[in-house]
């Protein structure tokens, strides 16, 4: 089967529903390798998780992005007052804080998923501004990939018929 060409044509909710599957997804694949998880309302984090090897509980922000042609290798930023906010929240509930990126490269039809803790985070994009930027090119992809710190998985997916 061949893949059909289709523009695409993003919703006006489509940033709300790109959060949610992001959300979704990582909740999906936490709970399939064993992690007792909850999806959380809270400023700060979005997921709360039980590590089945470690014990140790988790607090994650989820950041879902859809990446149209042109901008594949683009950033995904984050705001430095965003971690206080996780590192609050972590606190709260007494768990470790992670973040998780779930990135939608529409032109390559892949979903790449990164889960690492907010220490590692820091540890390849120190704070240096009022932002921090988890990079998605080549370089950085392959030391992402070599990192046994980051947990990844990702989809390559196709559209047939629509």
């Amino acid at each position: 089967m061949e893949e059909n060409n289709i523009e695409i044509n993003r919703s006006s909710r489509h940033n709300k529903i790109t959060g949610d599957f992001a959300e979704s997804l990582i909740l999906y694949w936490l709970s399939k390798h064993n992690f007792e998880c909850v999806n959380v309302d809270h400023t700060g984090i979005d997921i709360i998780a039980k590590n089945p090897k470690t014990k140790e509980l988790i607090g994650i922000s989820v950041k879902g992005r859809d990446r149209i042609e042109g901008r594949e290798k683009s950033s995904l930023t984050i705001g430095i007052d965003h971690l206080d906010k996780v590192k609050i929240a972590c606190k709260a509930f007494n768990c470790i804080p992670y973040f998780a990126f779930v990135i939608d490269e529409s032109k390559n039809h892949k979903i790449y998923c990164f889960i690492l803790s907010m220490q590692e985070l820091l540890k390849i994009f120190p704070k240096n501004s009022k932002t921090l930027n988890w990079k998605m090119d080549e370089k950085n992809l392959k030391n992402y990939y070599k990192n046994q710190k980051i947990k990844i998985f990702e989809f390559d997916y196709k559209t047939f018929s629509w």
